[in-house]
């Protein structure tokens, strides 16, 4: 089985393994006084440094919490303010949480649009809120965040990032973007699944969303996952070094891209093709075949690929970032996500080439409407 579903998640790193491992076996509580609990707290705020270097911050500006989901809760409802304003792509854990945020719209290519940015931001009551992710989960394609934080706050607004996706396949450096918040997750780079941080900035006064303790500088309670926020840690060290890595992904992700639109021509069209996008991510939709059939068909030619966001309890729907596109219908519900990462290998394309030529070649001889998986 070949797997190509790394913005789901990545498989986690030996070194990560073993290091968690060794933890569980350790024990401790860190906010235990005794040698047990100090030997704990140690090796969080180890894993919390590591951390901070990989997005250029103090340790004290990183929060642990459950993963990606949790930070952008925290970010999105800790903060006093007049108004909120998310773009129309970001991901469910943002778009849920403030349901009457005014929606920043994109371009066709999936681009925050910044003149309407600039139109809506400015009517926005300020201080207000303002959420764009860094890269889309779905599409790759990257946000002009750092004009964005320009907009914003010449307008008097807080700026929050999703940084998730771009988490070590960018580098990141929360200080000179100039944002008051961004959430990042483990297990986007091989690190443990249900850990994750929100960034903030010095002296921004959150409120926090889980009550009841003072950990994490009282900011998020409850015991720490000593095991997971250690994984995290070696994680960010391991995803520093991976960053080198990218250029040979963008070329093994080009050569998928050139070869399937050579194989299906203009039956299928690449999402966010002209705009720029992380080095990993391909988004391609085979016009008037539905998502799911494409990762049935997929998956029995023994290739794992997704349909975009892998967070909504193994349901394929409509895809509300290739309808904010303003995609046509024969592309909104047909969208096919391939990730690559750190343990892709040149062999593992080819054979995605050759399950995408079967699915293809099955679908138009049976007929656009017809399941290949069935």
């Amino acid at each position: 089985m070949i797997y190509l579903d790394y913005n789901a998640t990545a498989p986690i790193k030996p070194a990560v393994r073993a290091a968690m491992i060794e933890a569980m076996d350790r024990g401790g509580n860190p906010s235990s006084v005794h040698r047990y609990g100090r030997s704990a707290r140690k090796y969080v705020e180890q894993a919390r440094a590591q951390v901070a270097a990989l997005v250029g911050v103090k340790a004290a500006q990183v929060i642990f919490t459950s993963g990606g989901t949790e930070a952008n809760n925290l970010a999105l409802t800790g903060l006093k303010v007049a108004s909120y304003a998310v773009s129309a792509i970001e991901h469910d854990s943002v778009l849920a949480v403030q349901q009457q945020a005014v929606r920043l719209p994109v371009t066709s290519n999936g681009i925050n649009d910044l003149t309407a940015a600039e139109h809506l931001l400015a009517a926005l009551p300020a201080p207000g809120l303002v959420s764009v992710m860094l890269a889309n989960n779905e599409t790759g394609v990257i946000q002009p965040i750092v004009e964005i934080i320009a907009i914003a706050k010449k307008f008097g607004h807080l700026v929050h990032c999703d940084a998730v996706q771009a988490l070590g396949r960018l580098p990141l450096d929360f200080t000179s973007l100039g944002i008051d918040s961004l959430s990042i997750s483990a297990h986007k780079i091989a690190g443990p699944q249900g850990m994750g941080a929100l960034i903030v900035r010095e002296g921004l006064p959150l409120q926090p969303l889980l009550a009841g303790g003072g950990q994490e500088q009282r900011r998020r309670a409850g015991t720490e996952n000593v095991a997971g926020i250690i994984g995290f840690g070696v994680a960010a060290q391991l995803a520093a070094d991976d960053l080198r890595h990218m250029p040979q992904l963008r070329l093994w992700r080009d050569y998928l891209e050139t070869s399937l639109l050579a194989i299906a021509g203009d039956e299928a069209i690449v999402l966010g093709q002209n705009a720029p996008r992380l080095a990993n991510t391909l988004c391609i939709a085979l016009k008037e075949i539905s998502s799911e059939t494409q990762v049935m068909a997929m998956d029995l030619a023994g290739v794992a690929v997704s349909a975009g966001s892998a967070c909504s309890s193994g349901k394929v729907k409509a895809s509300h970032v290739l309808q904010a596109m303003t995609q046509a219908d024969s592309v909104v519900g047909c969208g096919l996500r391939i990730s690559l990462g750190w343990n892709t290998q040149i062999s593992d394309i080819e054979r995605c080439v050759q399950a995408w030529r079967g699915l293809y070649l099955q679908t138009r001889r049976d007929g656009p409407l017809q399941s290949v998986a069935a």
